[in-house]
């Protein structure tokens, strides 16, 4: 048996002190989670682009990114699963309201680093902080780190 991650993107967008995140019910229904707009990449697209598709389908806004914020490594014992997540920085612009939203999402809305905080035992994982401190750490890395990434 071959053991392989599974490939996801996030991102964090803070815009006015507030963080983008969605509110979701996995599949699993296992309870309603807090997550970065983020999920797996698809087959034949970059980096990335996974992730602008992301944020798109799960908020719809439109990402701009700017950086990556990181690469993280992280095993789900409820799933038994390891994610290998490629987490960016940007900005958003367009705003599609009447945008209908991936299976799953319930909505996406702007929360405080509090508010986030206080949350905690709702985030989908550790990631959820983790980004966002890296964030507020200032963590930015080029964006042409990820050319070799490109499909």
């Amino acid at each position: 048996m071959i053991w392989k991650p599974n490939v996801t993107v996030a991102v964090v967008v803070e815009q006015n002190g507030k963080y983008l995140l969605v509110e979701e019910e996995p599949e699993t229904g296992c309870g309603l989670f807090l997550n970065q707009p983020a999920g797996h990449l698809d087959p034949g697209e970059s980096i990335i682009q996974g992730a602008v598709r992301e944020t798109l389908e799960e908020t719809g806004y439109t990402f701009e990114p700017e950086y990556v914020l990181g690469v993280y490594q992280w095993h789900s014992h409820r799933a038994d699963t390891t994610y290998l997540r490629f987490a960016f920085g940007g900005r958003v612009t367009h705003h599609d309201p009447e945008r209908k939203l991936d299976t799953g999402i319930l909505r996406a809305s702007w929360f405080g680093f509090d508010e986030v905080n206080q949350m905690i035992q709702r985030h989908r994982s550790p990631l959820v902080m983790q980004c966002i401190r890296d964030h507020l750490a200032g963590k930015r890395y080029s964006l042409e780190l990820m050319l070799n990434f490109e499909s």
